[in-house]
């Protein structure tokens, strides 16, 4: 609670939490193999985002294929010590879930995004090396 106290208390959290949001959100919008789950913005969290692969051809695969392109994401992600536990949730579509609560600077989300690119660049490469 000291901890919150000093990053301005409540406005200052939810402050943080719209901050980190709005990170992920800005790559969103610029990277075409990403987008929100939910469709309609007044749905989405802003600390428990969740996002789905749109990549036509990552989207053109069986279910459990594109399932298992998710999970080769999160898992080469952790793999590297980069990003932990970013999977969707277990009964949700296949695809990726950040953390963007007030805990989180919005600089290591920024991070982050580039990470995702090379993690989604990794994967895709290995579709192409399967087909």
């Amino acid at each position: 609670l000291e901890w919150a106290k000093m990053v301005g208390g409540l406005p200052g959290l939810k402050e943080r939490s719209n901050r980190n949001f709005e990170a992920i959100a800005q790559w969103v919008h610029r990277t075409d193999w990403v987008d929100f789950l939910a469709k309609d913005p007044v749905t989405r969290s802003n600390t428990s985002v969740c996002l789905k692969v749109v990549d036509p051809d990552v989207t053109s695969l069986p279910a459990d294929a594109q399932a298992a392109f998710a999970k080769a994401l999160s898992a080469g992600l952790e793999k590297g010590g980069i990003a932990y536990d970013i999977g969707a949730y277990r009964d949700a579509p296949p695809g990726l879930r950040i953390w963007c609560g007030a805990t989180v600077q919005a600089s290591d989300v920024e991070a982050l995004t580039h990470w995702l690119d090379w993690a989604f660049t990794v994967a895709k490469g290995s579709l192409a090396k399967a087909a």
